[in-house]
């Protein structure tokens, strides 16, 4: 029976491998015509007042290759780029959402990235957020845009930018070194793994951090899952307990960011979202940056887990703290009520 049931385990496993399946709220609209579209939202932006539920409509129910296309036959009509012009007509959170979404996924992280390191201080939330919750590809594919886009290295910036333990645990995600899941389960590896984590920081006075560093930056996700698991019979604390326990400030934060991440990414974000509309005003960077970097990648995702754990939708929590054409762009991002 054992043998029967390793071998279904190894099957389970198996499609970790495979690429991770999207969930996206916003996708290429069929009948597409761009040279329309681009005419559209040309006549919106010189309509006295700009009408912007024009702009939104298009704009937020076209997918990222569309809006390329629109924003080329824009040019072509208009003699002007689209970004620049939006950037004319609009203000505030709405201009942000829009000038977002005529970025791709990674351009947009990239860019959101650069903007938290832009400048004096440095915007750790945005960093970590970013950082630690996107996969290898995704991090992969930040990379080279950020290189286009700025002439620079991620690495060299964050660590410019960063110092300490922190800046060690942020450059370790972004060299990209974490293995490619396996069908085959190490069990050996699993048990090392788990109680390394409990010998470098519960058990010790003071923390190994560097250990921790190595084994959360390269294992692969269904390992690490295992290997949190197992942690838990060598540490009277789960993983998140011990390390509130062990570290502080920022590096906590990482950490934290990761574990959730591990466990259940679609869960992080809309515990996020859920945090950024709980105050008076919703924290509006963050609810755009969120909406608008994975409408095209698991937010149809994100909602479920947003009713499942916060008991109200994420389109109703929107309609409350948000108003104006802002509220808008972002209920149409969501993609419907559940």
């Amino acid at each position: 029976m054992s043998l029967v049931s390793e071998f279904l385990g190894q099957l389970t496993l198996s499609y970790g491998a495979e690429e991770e399946p999207t969930f996206p709220t916003v996708v290429p609209v069929q009948d597409f015509d761009p040279a329309k579209d681009a005419a559209r939202i040309e006549t919106a932006i010189k309509t006295k007042g700009v009408d912007e539920q024009t702009i939104i409509d298009i704009l937020t129910r076209r997918s990222s290759e569309q809006r390329k296309e629109i924003a080329f036959e824009y040019e072509r009509l208009a003699k002007k780029d689209l970004p620049t012009a939006l950037k004319g007509a609009l203000s505030g959170p709405l201009e942000a959402v829009m000038l977002g979404l005529m970025k791709s996924t990674a351009e947009y992280d990239a860019s959101e990235l650069k903007a938290s390191m832009k400048g004096l201080g440095t915007d750790e939330e945005t960093l970590i957020e970013i950082v630690c919750s996107r996969s290898n590809e995704e991090m992969l594919e930040i990379k080279r845009v950020y290189k286009e886009m700025f002439k620079k290295e991620l690495e060299k910036d964050v660590a410019g930018d960063t110092s300490g333990n922190f800046a060690k645990l942020l450059l370790a995600l972004v060299q990209t070194k974490r293995d490619e899941p396996s069908n085959v389960v190490d069990y050996e590896k699993i048990d090392d793994d788990a109680r390394s984590l409990y010998e470098a920081g519960v058990k010790k006075k003071g923390t190994d951090v560097m250990i921790w560093i190595s084994i959360m930056a390269q294992r692969s996700v269904p390992h690490l899952r295992k290997v949190f698991d197992r942690y838990k019979s060598y540490s009277p604390y789960d993983m998140k307990e011990s390390i509130r326990k062990e570290v502080k400030g920022d590096l906590e934060k990482s950490f934290l960011t990761l574990v959730e991440c591990f466990g259940n990414r679609q869960l992080y974000f809309a515990n996020r979202l859920s945090e950024a509309m709980k105050s008076k005003g919703a924290k509006e960077k963050q609810v755009t940056r969120i909406l608008v970097s994975r409408c095209e990648v698991d937010l149809m995702k994100i909602r479920t887990e947003f009713k499942r754990e916060h008991k109200g939708s994420l389109y109703q929590t929107i309609a409350e703290h948000t108003k104006g054409d802002y509220q808008k762009a972002l209920l149409s991002l969501c993609g419907g009520d559940d």
